[in-house]
């Protein structure tokens, strides 16, 4: 691996929130003196040019978005050939609920030969809701709030730089 580990961040999100862990995950790896991309997963065309993947998706109704399922199914085979972390996106409230990992996470670290997967808790604005989300919403008695732990979501980061300049070694 080259002196400096070229890391692709991407994320899907619903309503920008999970974007916004990504941003934060990106920012620390650069601070750590990694290069990072940060793309959406739509933009990515090849993952060639990256040494590591850090990839995550916002969890509606306990599963990843079909945008990030479908990233993982179009470079299953590229992401086993590299270091890859995954995250979820989605508890809310105080404690954050759901406690227990997205139903798809289990396979999606299987097929992506994962370093690991941690879940983060979400935000939930009510202004970037529609109609039937704000319903549903009311029926489950969800908290609307930020519960996103930001220091948690930095030290994660810097975790991975750790272990990325252990490959670099």
């Amino acid at each position: 691996m080259a002196d400096t580990t070229h890391v692709l961040v991407s994320a899907s999100s619903k309503h920008g929130a999970t974007e916004e862990i990504a941003d934060a995950i990106a920012s620390e790896l650069a601070s750590a003196g990694r290069l990072v991309t940060r793309l959406s997963p739509d933009a990515v065309e090849t993952l060639e040019p990256y040494d590591a993947v850090v990839f995550g998706s916002a969890v509606y109704a306990g599963r990843w978005q079909k945008e990030a399922r479908s990233f993982v199914e179009r470079f299953r085979f590229e992401l086993r050939s590299r270091p890859v972390w995954l995250f979820s996106s989605g508890p809310i409230g105080e404690p954050p609920m759901p406690d227990i990992e997205p139903a798809d996470v289990a396979d999606l670290v299987e097929r992506t030969a994962a370093v690991d997967h941690r879940v983060f808790a979400g935000s939930l604005e009510q202004s970037k809701l529609g109609f039937g989300e704000r319903t549903m919403v009311a029926a489950l008695r969800a908290e609307y709030g930020d519960f996103r732990d930001w220091e948690d979501i930095r030290t994660w980061a810097r975790l991975i730089a750790a272990e990325l300049g252990m490959v670099d070694a």
